[in-house]
């Protein structure tokens, strides 16, 4: 599989079937690497599905990344949303389970020496609570102080934030859980901020941009859209595009005829230096599958992908709708201007 060059196309979606709550990161074996939440794929229950590509297009599904649940949660299927980070040659999974005992979710994490792994849990989880307030987790160096910062939250509660311990698998202790973003409080169906999830953080031209989605990914009622904040620290306060816009929705990518509730990105930069965002949708043309339960609400959620533009200090999705026609690709090989 040959990098792609500028002169070529893609159309959406660049995965054809389900593939939840993406996370796309670069290996350092070259490869880009996508982690999706737990499916049936092909008939078996994948608990954290793995798939890899030289050009962020043409991928290759590797199967399943985490063969063992852990213990605490090995007899549930809720394992949902991961984000896997690399230092010193060791990748770290994060991402949520219910455990064995209880109904609501705790952040767990996971460790391997290779992005694709086999991922072995640390044996305990980050935190637990009642309902879905401890899902999504997403890991963030913070390049101004150091800081190793996890980002999390839905449920309808707020999205937070808290700092990792040097070993990655803890908090530091007796530090701040910092609020970040509210959710709204209205009875507007159509806000889709009533319901927030899935941060995604990355640091650009001095902004820390806080890319969420909400309110409601799945199901005959999905009704599901990004939508962003920014900041001038990794901690905030932030800002959000509804608050600078005064627009009680403020996103950047809702759904159109083709593609329903899009949402749970995550965003890559090519060798060119674009910034993409990889994300989940329901295509209206096949909706539903053969899921592990109801609770997926038969939402066959493919993966897409899009050029982010920054305009006036805020990013941007052309259109803000996803790409139903061919596409410029990204650059992922080094060019002489480059």
């Amino acid at each position: 599989m040959s990098p792609l060059t500028p002169s070529d196309f893609y159309q959406n979606p660049v995965w054809d079937d389900d593939f939840p709550d993406p996370t796309i990161i670069r290996g350092s074996d070259g490869w880009y690497y996508a982690y999706g939440t737990q499916t049936r794929y092909h008939g078996q229950i994948l608990n954290l599905q793995i798939a890899r590509s030289a050009d962020l297009v043409r991928w290759e599904h590797l199967g399943e990344g985490l063969p063992d649940k852990p213990t605490w949660a090995d007899t549930t299927q809720r394992i949902w949303a991961p984000h896997v980070s690399e230092h010193d040659g060791r990748y770290y999974l994060y991402y949520s389970a219910q455990p064995n005992d209880a109904e609501g979710l705790c952040l767990a994490v996971a460790t391997a020496t290779a992005p694709h792994g086999p991922f072995v849990d640390s044996g305990q989880p980050l935190q637990c609570g009642e309902g879905f307030l401890n899902i999504d987790p997403m890991a963030f160096d913070d390049p101004a102080t150091g800081r190793r910062l996890l980002y999390w939250g839905s449920g309808f509660g707020p999205l937070r934030v808290r700092e990792l311990a040097p070993d990655r698998i803890s908090f530091v202790p007796d530090s701040e859980l910092v609020t970040l973003v509210e959710p709204a409080l209205t009875d507007d169906l159509t806000n889709y901020q009533r319901l927030i999830e899935g941060s995604w953080v990355v640091l650009r031209n001095g902004w820390y941009y806080l890319f969420y989605s909400g309110d409601n990914c799945c199901g005959e009622q999905a009704h599901y859209g990004v939508m962003v904040a920014r900041s001038r620290s990794a901690t905030g306060p932030f800002e959000t595009l509804a608050q600078a816009t005064g627009h009680p929705n403020g996103t950047i990518l809702e759904g159109n005829s083709r593609w329903r509730a899009p949402g749970h990105n995550c965003i890559i930069r090519d060798e060119a230096g674009h910034d993409w965002m990889a994300y989940h949708a329901i295509d209206t043309q096949q909706p539903t599958f053969d899921a592990i339960n109801d609770e997926q609400g038969y939402s066959r959620r493919v993966l897409l992908l899009d050029r982010v533009e920054y305009e006036s200090g805020w990013p941007c999705i052309s259109g803000g709708t996803p790409s139903t026609t061919a596409q410029v690709a990204p650059i992922t090989v080094k060019t002489s201007s480059g």
